[in-house]
């Protein structure tokens, strides 16, 4: 299947998926979800897919969190129905069966690094930064972040 906002390739047994937003610093809207959610169940499918790597296009994010200029324009149903698919995403890739990398370079805020933390093992480069901004913000990361959070940093580091 082609994709609008994702690369995927495969090298021997390894796939690769990048989310190609690099001029939205790779911000998850419902499209991306959606296609994120569609890739991750082929790679479950594909028995000739051993591992997947997940990266963001470019240099300056992995993922920069949701795509604020689309939530800024929706409903409170329609924000709802876009947690819970970023939580059923999310929910795929940490029980994928197959090992998935995060190749973490710049920024994995918020929703990037929620799905960061849905991986099964996360490697960052000099340059990444992460963090859930929201929480300055006094909202919750939507998508299972404080939970993944706790069981990843343990209680004190997530305080």
């Amino acid at each position: 299947m082609a994709f609008r906002n994702l690369i995927s390739s495969d090298r021997g047994a390894v796939r690769s998926i990048t989310i190609n937003r690099p001029d939205k610093l790779n911000a998850l809207d419902r499209e991306t979800i959606n296609e994120l959610q569609i890739a991750f169940d082929q790679a479950r499918h594909d028995d000739s897919v051993r591992a997947v790597v997940l990266a963001g296009a470019g240099e300056k994010a992995f993922v920069a969190g949701a795509d604020i200029a689309e939530l800024s324009a929706i409903t409170p149903i329609q924000a709802q129905t876009f947690s819970r698919a970023g939580q059923r995403m999310m929910r795929t890739i940490e029980l994928l069966g197959k090992p998935v990398i995060a190749r973490i370079q710049g920024f994995a805020l918020g929703g990037g690094l929620e799905i960061a933390m849905s991986c099964h093992l996360r490697v960052g480069s000099e340059r990444a930064r992460l963090g859930l901004p929201e929480i300055s913000l006094g909202l919750l990361p939507g998508f299972g972040g404080t939970q993944r959070l706790l069981r990843l940093a343990g209680r004190p580091a997530a305080l």
